[in-house]
């Protein structure tokens, strides 16, 4: 039987929160056991659930992330790290390598990011389970940085549409429950408003999104996209 990863989000903004259980739910061999939205609930999860895998923000509203790794490695020494944050101050980084973390992603992530680091960490885990001695080869993967080449889970783009912008709209999608309109999305996701509607109208096309027309007061209706509900 294949060993499930047991995963523990430590992330203040529910909506991010949600949005990582969403992107490991889509990743074969990970489960997440718990979600912590301080740095207090975070070690109250840790030493009860010692989890395999810890998705670590670095700013939570009583502490800095940072300061949970002293914890971790006393508390649950065969936990591991990835940092998921907006901080890319350098200290930030340093304390982080120090730390033993395992990867580092920045905000906004996008979902073949987040799979390509839970797939690398998945594969190096399998690596150090093994008993015995390791070939020169697998030491060194364990160490370098050369990335798991993985198959795109993305549907067939036309030209025009490009794979990595469409993660990250999608990302940006996501968070619009009451809906957007083209011209508000490319403020958001940095996209100009024509390249906005092509990609949002190809998800509504591919039924990975839906617009609707809402009516105002004044002036003409507004197209207004949605995310896939479900």
């Amino acid at each position: 039987m294949t060993e499930v990863i047991e995963i523990l989000i430590v992330e203040d903004d529910l909506r991010i929160a949600d949005i990582h259980r969403r992107f490991i739910d889509r990743i074969e061999g990970f489960e997440v056991v718990g979600s912590a939205h301080t740095g207090v609930e975070a070690k109250d999860w840790i030493s009860a659930l010692k989890p395999d895998l810890i998705l670590l923000d670095v700013y939570l509203p009583d502490m800095m992330g940072t300061e949970l790794l002293s914890y971790i490695q006393r508390e649950s020494p065969d936990s591991d790290i990835i940092f998921i944050t907006a901080a890319s101050e350098v200290h930030v980084v340093k304390q982080a390598f120090r730390g033993g973390v395992f990867d580092y992603i920045l905000k906004p992530l996008t979902f073949d990011r987040f799979r390509e680091s839970l797939v690398s960490y998945k594969e190096k885990r399998i690596t150090l389970s093994s008993s015995g001695h390791l070939e020169e080869e697998s030491i060194h993967l364990l160490w370098n940085q050369q990335k798991t080449v993985l198959p795109s889970e993305n549907l067939f783009t036309p030209k025009g549409i490009d794979p990595k912008t469409m993660e990250k709209v999608l990302f940006h999608l996501s968070e619009q429950t009451s809906g957007i309109t083209a011209e508000k999305f490319g403020v958001i996701s940095g996209l100009s408003r024509s390249s906005s509607r092509r990609y949002l109208e190809y998800l509504v096309s591919e039924n990975q999104a839906s617009a609707e027309l809402i009516y105002g007061t004044i002036g003409r209706p507004e197209r207004r996209y949605f995310p896939k509900t479900s």
